[in-house]
């Protein structure tokens, strides 16, 4: 079991990495630091859009509108910590 817990605790950090990158991509293309136009840029653009937007768009419907302002990376961000540690202190010592 503490292999199944630890694969999921993996793909959980990765998929962390994932919306920081989205992020920090974003920032990037809209302040014109990246060139839209390379096909390297706009893969891994199109990747990470969707890699994250799934996860990202339910929150988006659900919180209000801030104008350019967009926290739900932010908010994706605490609900995985919280997952983590919820499997990590509640459901995986149940198991041991």
């Amino acid at each position: 079991m503490i292999a199944v817990f630890s694969t999921i605790d993996m793909i959980l950090g990765l998929y962390t990495w994932i919306i920081i990158g989205s992020a920090i991509f974003s920032w990037l293309y809209a302040f014109n630091v990246v060139n839209p136009n390379n096909r390297f840029v706009g893969m891994i653009g199109e990747f990470l859009f969707k890699a994250t937007e799934p996860a990202l768009k339910p929150i988006r419907r659900i919180m209000p509108d801030l104008g350019g302002l967009d926290i739900s990376p932010i908010i994706l961000l605490i609900a995985i910590f919280f997952l983590r540690t919820f499997i990590a202190t509640s459901i995986a010592p149940m198991f041991f």
